[in-house]
């Protein structure tokens, strides 16, 4: 249970940067290209964010692996 949440808060976290930097870059050109650029950044900060999870968890598991 812990790892599904650590997984959904590290992906809320990477899609609010990733929406937050895509609406600032959208704003620079107009209020559309923000709405736009904003939900464009919060999809791939999400995939980011989900992907660094399960790497970091990858990482563990070899850690581990070769600590035994």
């Amino acid at each position: 249970m812990k790892n599904r949440v650590t997984t959904a808060v590290t992906r809320a976290k990477y899609a609010a940067v990733g929406a937050a930097v895509g609406a600032a870059v959208g704003g620079l050109l107009s209020r559309n290209a923000a709405s736009t650029g904003g939900g464009i950044g919060a999809l791939a900060g999400a995939t980011i964010g989900e992907k660094r999870t399960e790497a970091t968890e990858l990482v563990e598991k070899v850690k581990g692996a070769d600590a035994d």
